[in-house]
């Protein structure tokens, strides 16, 4: 299945239907009187979250969902029927936005979340309504409200424990595939990741949810590479895992980069808790270990871990270390002050 996080969809609510004008007719009945009955209300527009979809493919192909409108009244006071309501269905984690990508309409993060996106029009009140003392015959009736269309944008950011990020090539679905059930594309060239994989990783009988994105570089945040369009899959994550390519010239300046293009994103992306390690050490001798893991250590102000994810050296330190961060940024219940 192609993945697809961004979508534009045009919805229309149903408008309502109109009211009628009509009058009793029948043989034996001289002042049958107004009997007209009302219009049926347009059908809403909804949006639900469902299990087993982590796209938005679907969107790709039917970009239009109009709700049906309300059939119009009929005489013998009878209410003409309401129209279908209509439901979009969307994967966990879907950001619901106006048509200026900005003002968020909803955000959906758990099956079962439904929002209602277009209210369908009332149905017009038949003559029956206008019945009274002084107008017992009247002639009039209301036409039903329109119904509510717009655009909106349908953003999916993955629903993951943690993040991985680093530049092309510096290891991260070599990571993701040692550590999990994913299988990503990897190759000896850059860009081999084109959108995010989410795999699930296993440590000490527990379990978590690792997003893979694809790989930054210098200027991705003005659009260079692949741009910085797939950050917005961590903004969910508790902690992100900075890998940096242990045979790379100058392992400082790739955190420099990475570190910059996460800050031009989102400040809140940049302050998220972040575990750097230096892969691919496997590639490496001890003096050069120690003398990259230094510079890294004095660019980042962080503890280095180093990790190879092909021989797998560090692997179990470094997930029990996100494992760990992920567990403190857990909202913990609040302790019962009367519990003995």
């Amino acid at each position: 299945m192609k993945f697809l996080d961004l979508a534009r969809v045009q919805i229309r609510s149903g408008g309502g239907g109109s009211g009628c004008v009509s009058f009793r007719r029948e043989k034996f009945v001289e002042y049958g009187g107004p009997d007209g009955g009302d219009g049926g209300r347009g059908g809403d527009v909804w949006a639900e979250v469902v299990d087993g979809l982590n796209t938005l493919i679907d969107f790709r192909y039917q970009q239009h969902f109009f709700a049906k409108s309300g059939q119009p009244g009929m005489g013998k006071g009878r209410t003409g029927k309401d129209g279908a309501a209509i439901t979009l269905r969307v994967p966990v984690g879907t950001e619901i936005l106006d048509e200026d990508q900005e003002t968020v309409i909803a955000d959906l993060t758990e099956v079962g979340q439904k929002v209602l996106l277009a209210r369908g029009g009332n149905g017009g009140w038949g003559n029956l309504h206008f019945k009274s003392a002084t107008n017992q015959a009247p002639r009039r009736a209301n036409s039903g409200q329109p119904g509510v269309e717009r655009d909106i944008w349908l953003r999916l950011k993955l629903i993951a424990d943690a993040g991985l990020a680093g530049l092309p090539n510096a290891g991260k679905s070599t990571f993701l595939a040692a550590t999990s059930n994913a299988r990503p594309k990897i190759a000896d060239y850059p860009f081999t990741t084109l959108h995010p994989n989410l795999g699930v990783v296993g440590v000490d009988g527990r379990e978590f949810v690792m997003a893979d994105i694809p790989g930054l570089i210098e200027g991705a945040s003005e659009g260079r590479g692949l741009g910085d369009q797939f950050l917005g899959h961590v903004e969910r994550c508790a902690v992100l895992l900075q890998l940096v390519d242990g045979t790379s010239e100058d392992v400082a300046e790739d955190w420099r980069i990475i570190d910059h293009e996460l800050s031009a994103y989102s400040m809140d992306v940049s302050r998220k808790p972040r575990i750097v390690a230096l892969n691919k050490i496997d590639a490496l001798d001890e003096e050069e270990r120690a003398e990259k893991q230094a510079a890294l250590q004095a660019a980042s102000g962080r503890e280095v871990h180093l990790i190879s994810a092909v021989s797998g050296e560090g692997m179990q330190t470094v997930l029990r270390t996100l494992l760990a961060r992920i567990d403190a940024a857990k909202p913990r219940p609040e302790e019962d002050p009367w519990a003995p």
